[in-house]
């Protein structure tokens, strides 16, 4: 009986500090308008890092369409935006459940790859991702919501 208590409580443990899957539909708000800019498929490559790809995109109201990836580097450049793989890299950091280091991001108005880390809230329904150069204090955040599936 002991041994059965202490399987179930370990077994407990190991479920709840597992990080929640990023994978899934999000869409990205911009952070300086609110609006809904593009939705975005997260998925795992097959070497267990986070990639994600746009898979369409929105026109702010009063704004000009994104559609091509014209001031990106090779290998985006002059892409369309609708398939453009904008998130790479990213993986579970082993000491703090829920959060995602290590990513890149490119933004496709601007072409400029920044270092990306992300967090889950806890509900799994809000992805907040910061992209900066150098350290993570001087950046931009924006946060995307889960799709309902």
């Amino acid at each position: 009986m002991k041994k059965l208590t202490i399987g179930m409580v370990l077994l407990s443990v190991t479920t709840f500090i597992q990080a929640a899957d990023i994978s899934g539909m999000w869409k990205s708000v911009d952070d300086k308008t609110g609006f809904v800019r593009a939705q975005i498929q997260i998925g795992k490559n097959n070497q267990g890092l986070y990639t994600g790809t746009i898979l369409k995109t929105m026109t702010i109201p009063g704004g000009k369409p994104l559609r091509y990836c014209q001031n990106c580097p090779a290998p985006f450049t002059n892409k369309p935006v609708a398939g453009l793989q904008i998130l790479s890299g990213f993986k579970i950091d082993p000491s703090n459940p829920n959060h995602y280091i290590n990513g890149k991001i490119l933004d496709p108005g601007s072409g400029r790859i920044y270092d990306c880390i992300a967090k889950l809230n806890k509900s799994g329904k809000q992805l907040r991702l910061r992209g900066y150069i150098g350290i993570s204090a001087i950046g931009r955040s924006q946060t995307w919501i889960r799709m309902d599936e």
